[in-house]
């Protein structure tokens, strides 16, 4: 028997409005919020910057993995950071509690919202690009999730409702009720 889905997991960029978008889809749906970049930064007790600055952004990708395996709730929304994607193990085990949500924002749309690129703790190889990192975890994106939401163009609550619209088409195409 197939575990009960009761999560929303959202996956995207940084940018994508994932912290935000959580936090007002957990008050309109009644469930808690989780966080995995500050779960990260509690277990770690350091700034995701100061991991990647001390040991490097695979070692980033590496403890974010262990937490997000270790994650084992039910009735939350949780948001990603924008490399969890990268991590198959970790992405096979939030779907098998949730629903992956991918919110989408354009490439124009998150260089005016990301301004601290070079010091935000994102965890990319030193020489890459904005645009290259974009290009390499959509392609993950796409790959993990079961609703695509745009992102670009509304504001948080708008992308909230947009969200809970989709799962509710979701729910009905696959039988099921989060």
């Amino acid at each position: 028997m197939q575990q009960q889905k009761t999560n929303i997991v959202l996956i995207g960029m940084p940018g994508s409005g994932k912290s935000t978008v959580g936090v007002i889809l957990a008050k309109m749906l009644a469930k808690s919020f989780l966080d995995t970049d500050i779960l990260i930064q509690k277990c770690e007790n350091r700034t995701l910057q100061d991991i990647i600055d001390q040991e490097g952004h695979m070692a980033l990708r590496a403890i974010e993995e262990q937490v997000l395996l270790g994650i084992t709730c039910n009735h939350h929304v949780i948001a990603t950071g924008g490399s969890a994607a990268y991590s198959e193990p970790a992405m096979n085990h939030l779907k098998q509690q949730g629903i992956m949500v991918f919110l989408h924002a354009d490439l124009p749309s998150l260089r005016k919202r990301i301004s601290n690129y070079e010091t935000r703790g994102l965890a990319k190889r030193p020489d890459q690009s904005f645009l290259d990192l974009f290009n390499e975890r959509l392609t993950l994106y796409k790959k993990y999730c079961d609703i695509t939401v745009p992102s670009s163009e509304q504001n948080q609550e708008q992308v909230s409702e947009l969200v809970i619209s989709r799962l509710k088409s979701y729910e009905n195409d696959n039988h099921s009720r989060l």
